[in-house]
């Protein structure tokens, strides 16, 4: 790479939790090992194109405020290459070894479907040269379906067939860079699939609709040769009424009622657990209870405000709680913890962007660290085993190995007369022994 984006910030060291410097890491360190593997290949951080490179921080209420020197061009070609080694340029130095991308993020949009693409193959073939030079690899990658108008209506899941068709040919084309570049899965992620009125909505056809999107998709991953998974991120509310996948529950039930359920797992993502009325723990319970736990997006909301903020994940109580269902769930395999999080409007220079994702990135570290020591601690753990011992012989193994009927759990009642002696939850206890590890 030639031309320096952040001449006045080299490569981010761990200097370890009694440095001052905020532009070194305080507790990620890539090498250290965690439960036999390293830091780096627990935690499989990703910098986002989106909110990293195209960010500007703008909302609704007001411009951007931040001026990226990559962004002033005239959105070519040309400009987009030049964003491209921006985007590797600063994941080198804050050190993370993946990225992730919306098509449309990398190359901008053309008059034509046509147009697009050649946007996006030129585009595409720097950044595999990029890869190659840096060996930072892609996580995973997705079709921006959401932000052009012909999408107002949806994409898979809109009122035109002709939209629908013109969502295929870009998911298609993203599918195919997402392979060639060796991304690890490939992301839906369901911008307008949803409603904001049933006076206009046929739900079912639209349901209907959305699955043979998905099966057409699972045939061209197939036609690909493409081994990577396949990820849902849950969204509700955003920015429609309902989302036909507001949550890890409900995103769950929507492939398995359309027998795509072995083709996905699920991409989990903070803020979007919150505007479901969740926590984060919750929905990556939900989604590993169902084998589907993937992904997550690292980022945080702010519960005074009811819309996705995408803040910089700096709560340890929350990455710790992440990490340690990560953990007990196998850790991840080809997910990772991608920053879908942008600097605040008031953060607007270029050393914003390095003091977030190191804050993340050390959040998470001390998540990780903190969740692995409440494992081995075992008291946690061995009080859930012991709250369920019933279940572990007797009637209750009868029940969990499906042999009992009700007749059986009748004669159990009678035999018993009354349930005595249940125990407290301690919940308070329990809270008091996990902020021991804070």
């Amino acid at each position: 790479m030639s031309k320096q984006y952040f001449p006045k910030i080299g490569n981010i060291q761990f200097e370890g939790p009694g440095t001052k410097n905020p532009l070194a890491f305080q507790h990620y360190n890539p090498g250290e090992l965690v439960e036999g593997k390293s830091m780096k290949e627990h935690l499989r951080f990703a910098v986002v194109y989106w909110h990293t490179m195209r960010g500007t921080g703008g909302d609704m209420f007001g411009w951007g405020t931040a001026e990226r020197p990559w962004n002033a061009g005239e959105g070519t070609v040309k400009d987009a290459v030049a964003r491209a080694h921006a985007m590797f340029e600063f994941t080198s130095k804050v050190g993370a070894p993946y990225y992730c991308w919306h098509d449309r993020d990398v190359a901008p949009h053309g008059k034509t479907l046509t147009e697009s693409n050649k946007n996006f193959d030129a585009v595409g073939k720097e950044l595999k040269k990029l890869q190659k030079d840096t060996g930072i690899k892609l996580l995973w990658g997705t079709a921006q379906n959401f932000v052009h108008p012909r999408y107002m209506h949806g994409a898979a899941t809109s009122c035109s067939a002709d939209v629908f068709c013109y969502a295929a040919a870009q998911v298609k084309k993203a599918m195919e860079w997402t392979h060639e570049l060796g991304g690890e899965g490939y992301t839906f992620w369901g911008g307008r699939e949803g409603y904001s009125t049933l006076l206009n909505t046929d739900l079912p056809r639209e349901m209907d609709h959305l699955a043979e999107f998905m099966h057409m998709a699972v045939d061209y991953k197939k036609k690909l040769g493409f081994a990577g998974p396949f990820y849902i991120e849950p969204k509700p509310k955003e920015p429609t009424k309902h989302q036909y996948d507001s949550d890890a529950a409900a995103c769950l039930n929507f492939l398995r009622e359309y027998g795509l359920l072995e083709h996905f797992k699920l991409n989990i993502e903070t803020n979007h657990a919150t505007l479901a009325g969740h926590s984060m723990q919750h929905e990556l319970e939900v989604a590993a209870a169902a084998g589907a736990l993937g992904s997550i997006d690292a980022n945080m909301g702010d519960m005074l405000l009811g819309w996705d903020t995408d803040q910089f994940p700096t709560d340890l109580y929350l990455t710790s709680q992440v990490m340690l269902t990560v953990l007990k769930h196998g850790g991840f395999t080809t997910g990772g913890t991608n920053f879908d999080a942008k600097v605040r409007r008031e953060s607007h220079t270029l050393e914003d962007l390095f003091y977030a994702h190191i804050a993340g990135m050390d959040a998470f570290a001390r998540g990780l660290k903190i969740a692995a020591k409440v494992r081995a601690d075992g008291r946690l753990a061995d009080f859930v085993k012991t709250r369920y011992r019933s279940w572990d012989s007797g009637i209750g193994a009868k029940i969990e190995a499906g042999k009992a009927t009700f007749a059986d759990c009748e004669r159990h009642a009678l035999k018993i007369g009354e349930v005595t002696d249940l125990e407290s939850g301690r919940q308070e206890r329990l809270e008091a022994l996990f902020n021991e590890f804070i």
